[in-house]
């Protein structure tokens, strides 16, 4: 259990790295996910092919997963847009938009009720953030980036959760990489004519982070969480990937020292997002002790 524990919290810091990661690549956006998307896509294909998870699907099946990877591909570029032109705390406090956007889909997508614990908190959240921006307009285009990004993100794991349904967890996700790979890789060109750049092949030192994001904090990432999952709840996996944008930012601050150059409406905002996550807690610690969760939610590594 204690290894199980290990292996979860060490996922969930590799996904918050991501963060640190992206501002240490001088690669744009674009490129940046482009190669992220390309070394992991061959990754997950050589070591689940030799493991023999990927199994045979229906081309219908495989094309709705490829849907799915193209707005995974949008929500990367977005989100490292949002570093990009903002920061990374500003990227990652977006980041918990997550939640509000999703209490809002999912009625949508899925034709359930809406929760409105989740949408009064998920307001609370957007409060939050509409504090950093209106006293910190610099951060705008990174805030707008990084709600869009959010955005792209319930919307991606609403859809996953379905397919989920009916395929396994490695298949999805290896067919998710390669259609955003794909799909990127036709937009690129057009994108790259709106921002052109004057290398497009990444330094030696970009190739080392590009490794590093690819195989330590998307494969690896990914295969400490279901290692986790399978000693422990999905409940306490899903609550604890809570902690992402908070490992994201303490990092950031250790690493480039961005609370030394953040505003107090960043802190103020900052405090509004932590209560909600904090409330969301409560609420979902005593639901836990009314119902028992039944079967193993999908709780992957999507940063």
């Amino acid at each position: 259990m204690k290894k199980a524990f290990f292996q979860l919290h060490l996922a969930v810091f590799l996904a918050g790295f991501t963060g640190v990661l992206g501002k240490l690549i001088t690669l744009n956006e674009g490129l940046l996910v482009w190669y992220r998307l390309l070394i992991s896509a061959v990754t997950m294909w050589i070591i689940f092919s030799i493991s023999k998870k990927i199994k045979r699907i229906l081309i219908t099946d495989a094309l709705q997963i490829i849907g799915i990877g193209f707005i995974a591909a949008m929500h990367w570029v977005t989100f490292y847009g949002a570093i990009k032109y903002a920061n990374i705390s500003v990227a990652l406090v977006c980041f918990s938009a997550v939640g509000f956007f999703t209490a809002l889909m999912e009625p949508l997508l899925l034709r359930v009720r809406i929760k409105w614990s989740e949408v009064l908190l998920g307001i609370l959240v957007m409060v939050g953030i509409y504090i950093i921006f209106h006293f910190d307009p610099e951060y705008k285009v990174g805030i707008i980036l990084g709600l869009l990004s959010a955005l792209l993100l319930a919307v991606m794991v609403i859809l996953i959760r379905i397919v989920l349904q009916k395929i396994n967890i490695e298949t999805v996700l290896t067919y998710q990489m390669s259609g955003g790979f794909l799909s990127l890789t036709i937009l690129l060109p057009f994108y790259l004519q709106y921002f052109p750049v004057q290398n497009i092949l990444p330094s030696s030192t970009d190739w080392m982070w590009l490794f590093v994001l690819s195989w330590f904090c998307s494969v690896w990432a990914f295969q400490l969480s279901t290692s986790a999952l399978k000693k422990l709840s999905a409940f306490t996996v899903n609550l604890t990937y809570n902690l992402e944008p908070v490992y994201g930012i303490l990092l950031a601050f250790i690493v480039y020292s961005e609370n030394k150059i953040l505003g107090s409406s960043f802190f103020v905002g900052l405090s509004l997002i932590m209560a909600s996550l904090v409330i969301h807690v409560w609420i979902i610690l005593n639901q836990q002790k009314r119902e028992k969760l039944k079967g193993k939610v999908d709780a992957i590594p999507l940063m």
